[in-house]
């Protein structure tokens, strides 16, 4: 599990601002710090992806850069992660891109929770690496309902799992019910979930902050 926040970096004031609500109202800037922390995730999980050489020709020679052997299959989920996920996209300019439309339900008899999913487009995942891609990671369920449903359309190499904010309790339901290769990306863990599943200290709805309210 990577936690971006554990060492000091520009990404910290960034994290500050999405929390603030002196500073929520100004929806672009709240949604322009979701994308430069996609982006500050997406160079953090490129570290990890595989690589080789690669010749090129200069003006002046030939020479030789490792870049990366695949692109990884972006897999957004709709519709707080849009910002996030543009980040993400902004760096694997070649990746192909998937999407899913996931909100969560109250339920008594779901230990208060449930994740209805009405919507899915990606492509063949057979194989590849899967970037993930919700900016809260809360009860984890949202994320292991969304894994079961990707699986349709093939099998993951490895899926990352990336998040702006994450709470332990989500962390813990993914370890034990995900039966994937996978890594937690985070840029900040913190301290729990309320008796309604929200994250604390948290930042709010992610959605509503970059969209607007919804009915």
């Amino acid at each position: 599990m990577f936690i971006l926040n554990k060492n000091n970096s520009i990404a910290n004031h960034f994290l500050s601002e999405i929390r603030d609500i002196t500073i929520h109202k100004d929806r672009l800037r709240f949604r322009r710090n979701l994308e430069r922390l996609g982006e500050i995730l997406a160079y953090e999980i490129s570290k990890s992806l595989a690589y080789q050489k690669t010749e090129i020709e200069t003006p002046l020679q030939k020479t030789e850069l490792n870049t990366l052997k695949d692109f990884p299959i972006l897999i957004s989920v709709l519709r707080a992660a849009v910002p996030f996920y543009q980040g993400f996209s902004n760096f694997f300019d070649h990746a192909d891109s998937g999407f899913i439309g996931a909100f969560r339900v109250e339920e008594s008899d779901f230990d208060g929770i449930n994740i209805s999913l009405n919507y899915q487009a990606t492509p063949d995942l057979t194989g590849k690496e899967v970037i993930l891609i919700d900016p809260m990671l809360a009860t984890g369920k949202s994320f292991v309902k969304s894994v079961e449903n990707l699986v349709k359309n093939g099998t993951p190499k490895h899926i990352h799992i990336a998040s702006v904010i994450a709470a332990p309790e989500g962390i813990a339901y993914i370890k034990n019910n995900l039966n994937l290769p996978f890594s937690i990306w985070t840029c900040a863990l913190d301290e729990k979930l309320n008796s309604k599943s929200f994250i604390m200290p948290g930042l709010g709805d992610a959605g509503d902050l970059a969209f607007g309210t919804k009915l």
